[in-house]
């Protein structure tokens, strides 16, 4: 089976003008033949997340006139313009809505679900969405509708951003993406009030941005990362955010949304594998986003200089948000407009920068966590994640079911390039329960086809084994398929093992489960409220991978050796002496230091092919 919404790397879209205006071309002929006598506009499926969404093609369908003055355009916008402003504007609380601070305001908002008291709780986030329509219209519409309807709408969106900063709690539901938007909503509104009011407006939303965002980002991988829905990022809204991050900058110029934003996709660049597979989130796992996305790390990629185009989003959604026919849907029609508006293109190389949370060559990578145990590794066109054995995530050495991997102390990392090869040592202080302290060494060293993974610990009693990942998935063409299979060689016995219990904190990869259903299945709270990583957390075993010791280490030492990877010869010698321990393999030879390491006590390595 395939997974549902990573599937082609993002930039492999076609970006340039006639593409865009071939997409702008492909909404008109669907907008037209939707439009009912109302001027209805609206996907007629289409349920939740639906206060905006007219509104969203009319401003594709202005954005489309300003390229094309095609002469179809004007009385359609003008008649969905006015059904928005007559059918989808709404004065009175919505009953039940909990986060009003103010009741009886008589200020404009946008409804999550039309009928009156259904699901309020979306409210907050539609109306960004209808705000940020709102002012793409009044961007791209001079000469487009008649002034009486222009002020109306300046007067509706003005409200908008009133209901969100003055009658409500200002992010209610911790979204990072809703709130970062809400910002970028008062940053374009200003633009189109009196000059008093816009710049009023304009010093508010930076505030907010200062007060209320930045000022609460949460700390993940050495990031300072905006918060999403209670966690630090969410491999789904994420990238929205940094989106938003990038209209922030182009509409204000302000010097922080740059920076952020810098943070921000540099962060990501480290998390994301080579062939663009991410998994985690505090509300997704696995549910990718696609032209939300784009407009962000393509601005940003370029700024910081790295391919962040090769993020695996969901081409369901690569130009637009689509209803289950296939028919165009307006939710978060602003991004679209948005990054045909922008004149940046793709980076489609690799950073030259080393990340400490990072190794990447070719089409290897493993992509660290903030104990810089692999999140993921990728090698061969698999990606491995952390597996799981009595209630521990990781990869490293057990003894008697217990993962040395949680460090007790400072994790100190070196970088090395030499001879076409990319190392990253990394040592951990780490506790057993028999509380003694050890110095876990693991290497890791590619050639940018295979990954070789060694890891030295003071010899254990008893009979250890190195927890070597979970095989999960694979690359299909542009499709990512499950997998319970791996290319992986071990200088000693290698298993491939599954849970011998059954239930949700089992995972089987062998299954067709995904890690998503299996993360929300452990979730103290349903799909999309609940905390995939959290409920993960609660994994008891899974599928594993299970290297037992090197035969031929030395007699002190327990080192364990394995190559992700095409299958070939793999003859790993070792040995240990006063300079640390020697490393040879078919493609290198590598020399870690002493645990004490230089004299600062940082880890030493050498390595030459």
């Amino acid at each position: 089976m395939h997974l549902l919404h990573q599937r082609g790397p993002l930039h492999d879209l076609p970006d340039t003008p006639q593409a865009y205006d071939a997409v702008l071309a492909d909404i008109t002929e669907q907008a037209l033949a939707r439009l009912t006598s109302e001027g209805n506009l609206e996907h007629p499926d289409c349920v939740d997340d639906i206060g905006d969404t007219s509104l969203g093609i009319t401003a594709l369908l202005a954005l489309a006139w300003q390229r094309s003055k095609d002469p179809r355009l004007p009385e359609t916008v003008r008649r969905s313009l006015a059904f928005h402003l007559r059918e989808r504007v709404y004065r009175e609380d919505n009953p039940g809505y909990p986060n009003l601070k103010a009741r009886g305001t008589g200020l404009p908002y946008a409804r999550y679900v039309l009928e009156a008291g259904a699901h309020p709780i979306g409210d907050w986030p539609s109306t960004v969405w209808a705000l940020l329509q709102a002012v793409n219209v009044l961007d791209t519409a001079d000469g487009l509708v008649a002034d009486e309807q222009r002020a109306e709408l300046i007067e509706v969106a003005h409200g908008y951003w009133r209901w969100l900063t003055e009658a409500t709690f200002f992010n209610p539901q911790e979204a990072g993406n809703q709130a970062i938007g809400c910002v970028v909503g008062g940053l374009m509104l200003a633009r189109h009030l009196p000059p008093a009011e816009g710049k009023a407006v304009r010093s508010r939303a930076i505030e907010l941005y200062a007060d209320e965002i930045r000022a609460h980002r949460v700390r993940d991988r050495g990031a300072l990362l905006p918060p999403e829905h209670g966690g630090a990022y969410d491999n789904n809204y994420g990238p929205i955010s940094l989106s938003f991050l990038a209209q922030a900058h182009r509409v204000s110029g302000e010097e922080m949304f740059a920076e952020d934003g810098d943070a921000l996709a540099r962060y990501i660049d480290a998390r994301l594998t080579n062939g663009g597979f991410d998994n985690g989130g505090p509300r997704y796992s696995e549910q990718h986003s696609a032209f939300e996305s784009v407009l962000g790390l393509r601005y940003f990629g370029r700024r910081i200089g790295s391919d962040l185009g090769r993020y695996r989003g969901d081409s369901r959604w690569g130009r637009h948000a689509v209803n289950a026919d296939g028919g165009i849907d307006g939710h978060f029609a602003f991004m679209l407009v948005w990054q045909i508006q922008d004149s940046t293109r793709w980076h489609r190389t690799p950073s030259a920068s080393t990340a400490r949370h990072q190794l990447r060559a070719g089409t290897v990578s493993v992509a660290f966590d903030d104990r810089m145990t692999p999140a993921v590794v990728e090698a061969a066109g698999t990606y491995y994640l952390p597996a799981a054995v009595n209630r521990q995530h990781g990869f490293g050495p057990v003894l008697d079911g217990f993962l040395l991997c949680r460090p007790m102390g400072e994790v100190r990392v070196r970088d090395v390039r030499a001879d076409g090869l990319t190392a990253k040592l990394v040592t951990k202080p780490v506790v057993g329960r028999d509380h003694v302290l050890r110095h876990v060494r693991s290497l890791y060293v590619t050639d940018g086809t295979s990954l070789w993974l060694t890891v030295a610990v003071e010899r254990l009693d008893g009979t250890p084994y190195l927890l070597a990942g979970l095989p999960y998935a694979t690359d299909d063409g542009d499709r990512v398929r499950r997998t319970a299979q791996a290319q992986v060689t071990s200088a000693g016995a290698l298993r491939l093992t599954h849970p011998r219990s059954e239930g949700v904190d089992h995972f089987d990869a062998r299954t067709e489960t995904t890690q998503q259903q299996a993360a929300f299945a452990l979730a103290a709270d349903p799909r999309g409220y609940g905390n995939p990583d959290e409920g993960w957390r609660h994994l008891v075993s899974s599928t594993a991978l299970e290297a037992d010791p090197a035969p031929d280490a030395p007699q002190e030492l327990h080192v364990f050796a394995v190559r992700y990877g095409p299958k070939g010869l793999f003859t790993p010698a070792f040995e240990h002496g006063e300079a640390g321990l020697t490393v040879r393999t078919e493609a290198y030879t590598a020399v870690i230091g002493e645990a004490a390491g230089d004299a600062s006590g940082e880890p030493e390595l050498t390595l030459h092919g």
